[in-house]
């Protein structure tokens, strides 16, 4: 590599917001119903003038709703959110107790999106075993491979890029297996609790030592928290097993199935930058759920998978087991267990190329448990195609319509009609295709700290070049979203009746 390689950064690009053919920043739909409505109008003034008094107001009401925004969202779309939000609250499904739940039925102990998932044991095919979480309402399952990622910043430039080739690639692939519906990245960060270290001091430490050794030693255990973090990270792959071609007839052959696609997975994965430590276990799946829901207990749950060893059943982690005591959603946050969370989406995605290391700062541990998810949803390698070549269209639609009443073309709208075309091109040529959302979590056990920890999310957010959009009524929905289980919020969406 010549000097002038080494001074340059490799950088990366190619986000860009899903639009369909649409008026005034509506969609295919809206801008039908706007047609529609002034359609309507016309034909109204025609037949009797005087009838638009009474059809023309509850019309324009109804097309101002859909056309003013507030923080780039319809009105009409945030006063129906929150018109759900209430009818919802005043019924108390935002509310969860332990006890009410467990007198119905021991069969949905999990509050929330949570609710329809149960954890299964499977068996891997060479004597292992591994956790599937299965989706009763969707049909899916979820397995979770335990991974390692290597530092860019200690690595040298070209293997960082080799991985980042590599991860292209993986994702890529994607577009092949039918039956992958989606692919979630999870960086689970938290401050140690000292339980580790203190463990191993005091199975190693000599009763017979110097009692200035052993305060020494005491101290440094004390200490430990404070300088160090507990680090996770997952990638989860959710199965579709009525997507497959060979059809499964039972919930045993679809699991098998999915874990003969999970084994090329986990194999291409390990040159992607990381080490695949193996498929999570149901007890590594219920425990971090467990601290999900409860973060005061992150110290007894890994004392009890340390005493496991990763494969073993835990007495104290089961998938009823992990459901809090209780479990609150309000607008702005969820209150669950011990602990308190605010749930932000990806709003925007850096407008600039970005260098591999962009979501260091804001995966990067700090003073409170935080989980950031980034999720894939890949198109088939045949969807991908139509898709850009609509995405194409609607672009060059756009740019022609505005040409033909006389407006002028934005920056903004030149460059997305660029990234549109790109984006065809480099499909063209093997790249792949799918639709990314990135979920961040941060977690307090101390209300009064909720703003601090607030404020420190955002501004990581912020160096790393994205923006991030607080999900009002969803709170629940997004930090299911930031856990290895396969829960993806688009798909929740598509669930809801309109």
């Amino acid at each position: 590599m010549n000097p002038e390689e080494n001074q340059a950064p490799r950088d990366y690009g190619g986000w860009r917001l899903r639009r369909g053919i649409g008026l005034l920043g509506l969609g295919l739909g809206g801008t039908a119903a706007v047609l529609g409505a002034l359609l309507v109008l016309v034909i109204t003034a025609a037949a009797s003038p005087a009838a638009l008094l009474y059809v023309a107001p509850p019309l324009l009401a109804c097309g101002g709703a859909g056309l003013a925004r507030i923080g780039g969202e319809p009105l009409a779309l945030a006063a129906l959110r929150r018109a759900r939000w209430r009818h919802a609250s005043a019924r108390g499904w935002t509310r969860y107790q332990a006890e009410a739940a467990a007198a119905h039925s021991s069969a949905w102990r999990l509050p929330g999106v949570l609710a329809p998932l149960a954890l299964l044991d499977a068996d891997d095919g060479y004597g292992g075993r591994y956790a599937l979480v299965l989706d009763r309402r969707a049909g899916t399952l979820t397995a979770a491979l335990r991974v390692i990622p290597a530092s860019t910043w200690l690595a040298d430039r070209h293997d960082a890029d080799t991985w980042v080739a590599n991860w292209g690639g993986w994702l890529a692939s994607l577009g092949y297996l039918p039956t992958v519906r989606h692919v979630t990245v999870v960086t689970d960060t938290a401050p140690e609790p000292g339980t580790a270290l203190a463990d191993a001091v005091a199975a190693t430490l000599d009763p017979a030592a110097p009692a200035a050794a052993r305060q020494i030693m005491g101290q440094l255990v004390a200490a430990a928290p404070a300088a160090a973090a507990d680090v996770d990270t997952w990638v989860s792959v959710t199965f579709d097993p009525r997507l497959s071609p060979a059809a499964p007839a039972g919930l045993a052959e679809a699991a098998a199935e999915a874990g003969r696609a999970l084994h090329g997975l986990e194999s291409a994965l390990g040159t992607c930058g990381v080490t695949v430590l193996g498929r999570a276990t149901p007890a590594e799946v219920a425990g971090t759920v467990r601290v999900a829901f409860d973060p005061a207990a992150r110290g007894e749950t890994g004392r009890l998978l340390a005493w496991s060893g990763g494969g073993r059943p835990v007495p104290g982690l089961s998938w009823s087991g992990a459901a809090p005591s209780r479990a609150e959603e309000e607008p702005g946050c969820y209150r669950h267990g011990s602990g308190t969370s605010v749930t932000w989406c990806w709003k925007e995605a850096p407008r600039t190329n970005v260098t591999a290391d962009v979501l260091s700062l804001l995966a990067a541990p700090g003073p409170y448990p935080k989980r950031v998810s980034l999720q894939y949803r890949p198109f088939s390698a045949a969807g991908a195609t139509r898709t850009l070549e609509a995405e194409v269209n609607a672009a060059q639609f756009r740019s022609v319509y505005k040409r033909r009443t006389g407006r002028d073309e934005t920056a903004r709208d030149s460059f997305d009609q660029a990234r549109a075309r790109q984006a065809a091109a480099e499909e063209a040529a093997g790249a792949g295709v799918g639709l990314i959302s990135l979920y961040v979590t941060v977690t307090v056990t101390d209300p009064g700290d909720l703003p601090r920890a607030v404020a420190e999310t955002e501004a990581a957010a912020e160096s790393s070049r994205i923006r991030l959009r607080r999900m009002a009524y969803s709170q629940a929905a997004g930090w299911a979203a930031t856990l290895p289980v396969g829960v993806c919020p688009a798909e929740l969406a598509r669930r809801i009746p309109h």
